[in-house]
């Protein structure tokens, strides 16, 4: 991709489905595998927001990815939804389902959701996460839309708390600071195994076979074990662009307050900003 058409593709607000599509949606379906071995150990701030819940409280988790949240508290409900049927799968057979006898857990569930069509009672959660989802939104309306959606899920008194990756990462491998372009594609590096076929021995042809068809292999080919696999594999890597908004210090609570919510804690952790919001 050209520098102008990532421009583009970065800045149109007429694009916005189309970017997301392609540079969210479409990316996670085919690294949702891959994907899901790299996330499995709760970030703190999270794991402590979850259970601090009452026991039989009823929550989301919006955006769950493979659903690793899903199972912190188990004396709490939480159905997850995320726009990837593939990563929801994960989530469903890895949290919400016996793996000895395949009935449904008693305490999650998930279901394939988009994060600004969301398919839950307003007003019925006690609680709700989002995490590290809205940054994937590419407009500054549709990631306040989509504050709005969660927070039109949870009760009066009810509480959400939200991460988006930061801006300011000048101590991370990724490098990101404040005065660099807050709109960003992430390269995700697959390694996909091909197969390569293994070189076919030397053979000796007969003097009266011109066409081959009674060729032998020579002796030291062989020699070699039958159980040897003829083929071999090689790595090639696939380099998957997912597009994700940068948020600067202060922006998500912006957001939040133009969503009608309120801010009851915000902070910085591993490289994100975080709040706890309520309406």
């Amino acid at each position: 991709m050209s520098s102008s058409d990532q421009n583009e593709v970065l800045t149109n607000p007429s694009l916005a489905k189309q970017k997301e599509e392609e540079y969210v949606h479409q990316v996670y379906e085919e690294i949702a595998s891959h994907f899901s071995l790299t996330r499995y150990k709760p970030w703190p701030v999270v794991e402590k927001f979850l259970l601090e819940q009452k026991p039989g409280s009823i929550g989301l988790d919006i955006g769950c990815g493979n659903g690793k949240y899903m199972s912190v508290n188990k004396d709490v409900y939480i159905i997850g939804s995320d726009h990837s049927s593939q990563l929801t799968q994960i989530a469903f057979n890895n949290h919400a389902q016996d793996p000895e006898t395949n009935a449904n857990n008693r305490h999650a569930d998930a279901l394939v959701a988009d994060g600004l069509n969301l398919p839950f009672l307003p007003n019925y959660f006690d609680f709700a996460i989002s995490i590290a989802v809205i940054h994937h939104f590419s407009t500054p309306e549709r990631r306040i839309e989509s504050v709005r959606r969660i927070l039109n899920t949870i009760r009066p008194g009810g509480r959400a708390l939200i991460y988006v990756w930061a801006l300011e990462q000048e101590n991370s491998r990724r490098g990101y600071h404040e005065g660099m372009d807050q709109d960003v594609l992430v390269p995700w590096v697959l390694q996909n195994k091909q197969k390569k076929k293994k070189k076919q021995p030397p053979v000796r042809r007969k003097k009266n076979d011109p066409k081959g068809e009674n060729e032998e292999p020579l002796p030291e080919a062989s020699q070699e074990p039958e159980n040897k696999e003829q083929e071999e594999e090689k790595k090639e890597e696939v380099v998957k662009q997912r597009y994700y908004h940068l948020y600067k210090k202060g922006e998500l609570e912006a957001d939040v307050e133009v969503a009608g919510g309120k801010v009851v804690e915000s902070g910085y952790s591993k490289d994100n900003w975080y709040s706890i919001i309520t309406k």
